[in-house]
């Protein structure tokens, strides 16, 4: 190597150590606030919702109508790793259109702002599928027999 290669190879890693020194500006650094990089705080998650009671009141936001859902379960809120919101998962026996019964089936359900924005039936490889489920009967006939109530 010569004298000049070495000059070379000595100003290319220089260069190379006073890059790697730019990502030190961050927010730890000795900077005007001005400056500083400022870290992206997260949104606040919402406070998890009461799955039973909003899939009891909206079953045909979940069932397609006429499907007739029977020994309707719901799982635990899951925070939403795609946003603020929350998953849930919902269970229950369905009939077809013409009167067939269709087993059971289960969908995930998408909560926003307290309701229910979307949701789509799950496969095999869902974590759905290993979920512990609560029934959801219990609660409307819980609240029917507490509106009942002077």
């Amino acid at each position: 190597m010569g004298q000049g290669q070495v000059h070379l190879a000595a100003l290319l890693a220089g260069a190379a150590f006073i890059l790697s020194g730019c990502g030190l500006a961050d927010s730890h650094a000795v900077w005007p606030e001005a400056l500083k990089v400022k870290a992206t705080e997260p949104a606040p998650l919402e406070t998890p919702p009461d799955v039973k009671r909003l899939v009891a009141g909206k079953l045909d936001s979940v069932f397609t109508a006429g499907s007739q859902p029977t020994h309707v379960r719901v799982s635990a809120p899951l925070h939403d790793p795609r946003g603020t919101g929350w998953t849930a998962c919902v269970r229950a026996e369905l009939t077809s259109v013409i009167g067939k019964p269709l087993g059971t089936q289960t969908y995930r359900v998408f909560i926003n702002e307290g309701s229910i924005f979307d949701r789509r039936q799950v496969g095999a490889d869902d974590n759905c599928v290993t979920e512990i489920y609560e029934p959801v009967e219990s609660t409307v006939a819980a609240e029917a027999q507490r509106s009942v109530k002077p």
